[in-house]
């Protein structure tokens, strides 16, 4: 039996394992981090942001879940589109500035779970699944990528996808829209924080503010920055 199929990612029904009363679908994301999520998109709710909610990285959709779920408690589900996006093929190759001795366990295609399973975690959870992107994140086109952005969550654990997903998403985020990239200054993966940093060199922007909380980085988007730059041109 391969010893990283999803079954062995379960965790096991206990309330260190469980936030709102829900058990937690596996152990790729802690209950400190779902809450942390929670709180942020709580907030992009509350104050009324406008756009979308895009989560690059799903795996079997611990995550994805309560925001579904915060999304129906705020009566926002119809009227907030809900958008995510995996290969659902595991992690992809590395490059080099993935290399790191302490992430020797974070190989390409280990995470693997297919599309079928992570809609039945909704189907299981009696929740409306999200709109569903099955690709790597380089094969995605700006048609795929609402227009608008009030809440992204990256989770896309290497260099490559990281940068990727960020070309699609930093442009679309709306005034007082909230951005979260998970494994920010993670030992085992390098290449997160090494491709915000490159991004932001590539389209010539200072770095943003940025808070980080359970290797989470927090960026809120204050205003639109140069609009006459070809980054934002394709808003």
């Amino acid at each position: 039996m391969n010893p990283d199929a999803y079954e062995f990612h379960r965790v096991p029904n206990t309330p260190a394992n469980q936030f709102h009363g829900q058990l937690l679908a596996s152990d790729q994301v802690s209950k400190d981090d779902i809450s942390l999520v929670w709180r942020e998109l709580e907030r992009v709710l509350a104050a009324g942001t406008v756009g979308a909610v895009v989560e690059f990285g799903c795996y079997v959709g611990t995550t994805s879940l309560f925001i579904r779920r915060l999304l129906d408690e705020a009566g926002e589900s119809a009227a907030r589109p809900f958008h995510v996006y995996d290969s659902f093929e595991g992690l992809p190759p590395k490059v080099s500035a993935d290399l790191s001795a302490a992430g020797t366990d974070f190989q390409a295609g280990k995470l693997m779970v297919s599309k079928k399973e992570f809609l039945r975690q909704f189907q299981n959870a009696n929740l409306d699944a999200p709109v569903v992107h099955k690709g790597w994140f380089n094969q995605l086109s700006e048609q795929d990528v609402p227009a608008q952005i009030a809440f992204a969550f990256l989770d896309g654990d290497f260099y490559d996808s990281i940068l990727d997903s960020l070309k699609l998403v930093w442009p679309r985020l709306q005034p007082g829209a909230t951005l979260l990239i998970d494994d920010y200054q993670r030992p085992e993966l390098p290449g997160v924080e090494r491709a915000v940093r490159d991004y932001f060199k590539q389209i010539g922007e200072p770095m943003p503010p940025l808070q980080v909380v359970h290797n989470i980085a927090i960026m809120r988007r204050q205003a639109r920055q140069r609009l006459g730059s070809p980054e934002n041109r394709r808003l």
